[in-house]
């Protein structure tokens, strides 16, 4: 399983020094939140701290867009140096307004995800996996980090998996929530490529050690 801690658990005043103690954990990508307060209540940080962030770390950066209008600003997260997209399902439910948007990720040879919040069903996902790199699965809801594990959704990996499987597709499954030392046991019985930790990793007392036991 691969982890992507989320900067969004980090200490904003040190971005620079966590970046690169996550480079240093064994971490296989670094994910990004972004935040506009309109699509979620909460605001982040935007394309110029992933900027001046870039040249510190050669780990993918894992970009999740949580905004109200993401094909708008899809080239200036790319521009700012996103090797993955992903952006919210929920965001434009409209199927040109997905497609579009996929297809600029895709024009700059960027992995393109799509992602669903836990009310959605997965079936909504389908009829996009044969163009997406990464299918996140949001275990909580999205705008706030620390919050609890919602079991419930794990199920959606398993239905996904199938139909990536029956369809011959390399698409990734993620999710992106309530992953910690005490959930990871039973996240880890599900069919979960990529597992998205921000509190639990950067709240530890040894980031290396937790990134190892998230991991194994």
């Amino acid at each position: 399983m691969k982890l992507s801690p989320s900067m969004l658990a980090c200490d904003f005043s040190k971005m620079g020094e966590e970046i690169v103690k996550i480079s240093n954990s064994g971490a296989d990508m670094i994910h990004m939140d972004i935040m506009d307060g309109h699509f979620v209540p909460n605001i982040s940080f935007g394309p110029s701290i992933i900027k001046s962030l870039r040249n510190l770390t050669n780990l993918i950066f894992d970009v999740h867009l949580m905004i109200a209008d993401p094909e708008q600003y899809v080239n200036v997260f790319l521009d700012s140096g996103a090797d993955i997209i992903t952006f919210h399902l929920e965001s434009n439910q409209n199927s040109d307004y997905i497609l579009k948007t996929i297809d600029k990720i895709k024009s700059k040879n960027k992995k393109v995800g799509l992602a669903i919040k836990p009310q959605t069903k997965y079936e909504a996902l389908l009829p996009y996996l044969k163009f997406l790199d990464l299918a996140l699965v949001m275990t909580v809801e999205p705008g706030f980090g620390g919050q609890k594990l919602l079991e419930n959704q794990l199920l959606k990996t398993e239905l996904l998996k199938k139909e990536i499987l029956s369809q011959n597709l390399s698409t990734e499954i993620q999710i992106d929530g309530g992953v910690n030392l005490e959930t990871i046991g039973i996240i880890k019985k599900y069919p979960i490529d990529i597992c998205v930790s921000g509190t639990c990793v950067f709240k530890s007392q040894n980031i290396s050690e937790t990134v190892k036991i998230l991991k194994s």
